[in-house]
């Protein structure tokens, strides 16, 4: 397994299962600020204050407008903003000229196109390839690795889709590839928002080895 991949365990809601997810210390955290996801935060989320600061806070968005995502990014004090939805490269470089962190994001099947990354190279710190569905992320689906090997690696990416304790293993057959964090999300649910510890942990356990 790559040494020093990171993970970020995305779709976070539940004040309890956040404090026991964060006792993990996994190095990125995310939040889903749309409304049509089964993870959405909902309109009275707050982080508590004593979060570990040293997780990462994303806030997840979908073709929201650029004055909402500055908004939920200076009210939850998150690092980065993960752009989920269709959102063009001038709306990365406004959010960019800000001083707000970006991981762009792009849905992957079979005919992804990876020379479509190339515009968003200087707008984003980092993309993240997911697979492409019917729903913007959280389809509990992976798409084929190998894919990547098609990407310029010019960005580190995070790699995500339905990634869970049974098939993380099968990363390593990618490792060489720019991968800077694994994202997990609906692969360690109980339920949409609850994430399952021990799962996380079987997945923290082979990542190390």
């Amino acid at each position: 397994m790559q040494s020093g991949v990171k993970i970020k365990v995305c779709g976070m809601r539940e004040a309890e299962n956040i404090r026991n997810v964060a006792a993990l210390h996994p190095d990125y955290m995310g939040f889903i600020f749309y409304d049509k996801s089964p993870r959405y935060v909902g309109d009275d989320f707050q982080l508590e204050e004593e979060l570990d600061l040293a997780i990462n806070r994303v806030g997840v968005f979908v073709n929201h407008p650029v004055s909402f995502i500055k908004e939920m990014h200076m009210k939850h004090s998150l690092q980065y903003v993960q752009l989920h939805g269709d959102e063009s490269e001038e709306v990365c470089a406004q959010l960019k000229s800000e001083g707000i962190r970006v991981i762009k994001v792009f849905r992957v099947d079979e005919n992804f196109d990876f020379t479509g990354t190339q515009a968003f190279e200087k707008v984003a710190d980092y993309f993240l390839f997911d697979t492409k569905g019917k729903q913007y992320g959280g389809n509990a689906i992976p798409f084929n690795w190998e894919l990547l090997r098609s990407y310029n690696q010019a960005i580190p990416f995070f790699l995500s889709g339905g990634i869970h304790p049974d098939n993380i293993a099968a990363i390593k057959n990618v490792s060489s590839l720019n991968i800077h964090a694994i994202d997990i999300n609906s692969g360690v649910e109980d339920q949409p928002g609850f994430k399952n510890t021990s799962k996380i942990i079987a997945i923290i356990n082979q990542l190390s080895i």
